[in-house]
């Protein structure tokens, strides 16, 4: 849960919200930069720009910044990779194999497979992470016990129950040494303070040797400069767009226009386009207020014309702009269905008058704030908008529920079951026997639906698992709790010349192929 309200707060909020699912191409799942290695020279420099640099690697603490993940994964081994569809991969790097017979899953580890100090990957890593996170994580909770299996290569993990989401687990790892590394690159300096992280090769590395001698992390404000005066190869470039310096201000969309047509000019840079595994969402406070009311948040979301606001909010991107209809599965994954239908629709005037917060800082939720107040207008609906400072848009308001309506992303997750639970769980009493929301701000939830979450965390079958999902989102959309808008667009510029880069999807880099063209 505090890693949800991490990435929550670390999304900001490109924002935006169902009506007819008005039929439309999505974004390519990723859009790289690609190449064989053996198009790819050895040797040079790889300079990325990223947001902060973090004080350390520990991807699994609530405040760690964004990037973390981004330059863990060079170093610390990874059991499954994911996917551009999210679909996780085994990675024979680091993994052999694994079977699952009831309740154990036996890993088999590659045998290379070994930490920066020589020694191999073993039972005792996986023991100690699951010793860490066992209070704090609940796939890691649902684990009973970790010990050697067969020989010193096997890791035997028996579960409390059947967990049909093992393969999200130990992905990164963490070495119950210490201060270790197991990855293509090994960290040469992390300077927090100064905003650079150096990776080197990894003398140790056991599989295809990287490319780069090195690649160098740089925190970059003005990254539109860093790249025009080649001080960075590769940079995220979707914040930059939607935060532009005008963002509170009436011309923000203009601004945030003009920032993308920049960024198109560039010399020598490629700007790749891909959806972000991240999504909008309209979400009703159905804790008080006239949206208490069920058929009052089932008119309101079927008034909606999500296919619009999405066309609102990504097209001046230059991104697909197809409307999102399932609050769980992204339109690139396996079972995707648009299940928003289930609210018909509605032309019977509301007439309501409803309090909509958005955060101050994102042009696209501006523009979407003020496309959902034209569009709303006609069927009876008054909203009044207001953008909030962003730094307490969590804690300060959709926290205490001072609203009607609000307009915000969450991280999307190839790990639903488990992952996404928490925005929907029904509110359980306190101790002061008052309703706790948690990350469900809407402040609504049924027992079935807690049910069928449960249900698919504990179905190993995939197809079963996902009808579970669909009768989970179809219970949502049913009870008007939130209405999902659209991914988020991925915007990645590339220096030309550079291998293996680009906008990723739910994947990351395979950083030993990473490059420059021959």
């Amino acid at each position: 849960m505090r890693r949800l309200l991490a990435a929550l707060l670390a999304l900001g909020a490109l924002t935006g919200c169902s009506g007819s699912p008005a039929p439309a191409a999505s974004a390519p799942a990723a859009d790289l930069t690609r190449a064989d290695r053996g198009a790819v020279r050895q040797g040079g420099t790889l300079r990325w720009a990223v947001d902060q640099v973090p004080a350390d690697l520990d991807v699994y603490t609530a405040d760690a910044p964004p990037d973390t993940a981004l330059i863990a994964h060079a170093v610390l081994p990874s059991l499954y990779r994911l996917d551009e569809h999210a679909r996780p991969v085994p990675d024979p790097d680091y993994l052999a194999g694994a079977q699952v017979a009831g309740r154990t899953v036996t890993y088999r580890l590659n045998p290379k497979a070994m930490w920066s100090d020589g020694t191999p990957l073993s039972a005792a890593d996986f023991n100690a992470q699951w010793t860490a996170l066992r209070d704090s994580h609940p796939g890691y909770g649902a684990i009973e016990s970790v010990a050697p299996g067969a020989d010193p290569h096997q890791v035997r993990v028996v579960f409390r129950q059947p967990y049909a989401q093992w393969q999200a687990l130990f992905s990164p790892l963490d070495p119950a040494a210490g201060r270790l590394t197991a990855g293509p690159f090994a960290v040469g300096t992390l300077d927090a303070k100064n905003g650079r992280a150096t990776l080197v090769r990894n003398p140790r590395w056991w599989g295809d040797p990287p490319k780069v001698d090195e690649i160098d992390f740089l925190a970059t404000s003005d990254r539109l400069a860093a790249l025009q005066t080649q001080q960075v190869d590769v940079a995220a470039l979707e914040g930059t767009v939607d935060h532009p310096p005008t963002a509170k201000s009436a011309d923000a969309l203009d601004s945030a226009t003009q920032t993308l047509r920049r960024a198109e000019a560039l010399p020598g840079i490629t700007l790749h386009r891909a959806a972000a595994p991240s999504f909008t969402q309209l979400t009703l406070n159905g804790a008080r207020g006239p949206l208490a009311d069920t058929a009052a948040r089932r008119a309101l979301a079927a008034l909606v014309d999500r296919g619009k606001l999405a066309q609102a909010a990504l097209g001046p991107l230059g991104v697909a702009a197809a409307p999102l209809g399932n609050h769980l599965l992204m339109t690139d994954q396996a079972g995707y269905h648009d299940d928003g239908t289930v609210l018909g629709s509605s032309a019977k005037p509301l007439h309501l008058t409803l309090d909509l917060i958005y955060p101050d800082d994102s042009a696209t939720a501006r523009r979407t704030a003020d496309a959902l107040t034209a569009q709303l207008a006609p069927h009876g609906v008054t909203l009044h908008a207001r953008a909030l400072p962003v730094a307490g848009f969590v804690h300060d308001h959709l926290a205490a529920g001072d609203w009607d309506l609000a307009l915000f992303s969450w991280p999307a997750t190839a790990f639903p079951a488990v992952d996404e639970r928490p925005l929907y769980a029904k509110p359980r009493p306190g101790p002061d026997g008052r309703p706790v929301a948690g990350l469900n701000y809407a402040g609504i939830g049924t027992d079935e639906i807690d049910g069928l979450f449960d249900q698919a965390a504990a179905e190993p079958d995939q197809a079963r698992q996902i009808a579970l999902l669909q009768r989970a989102d179809q219970r949502i959309w049913e009870i008007g709790h939130s209405v999902p808008l659209y991914q988020r667009p991925e915007l990645v510029a590339v220096r030309t010349g550079v291998a293996g880069a680009g906008a990723y999807g739910f994947g990351w880099p395979r950083y030993q192929d990473l490059g420059f063209l021959r």
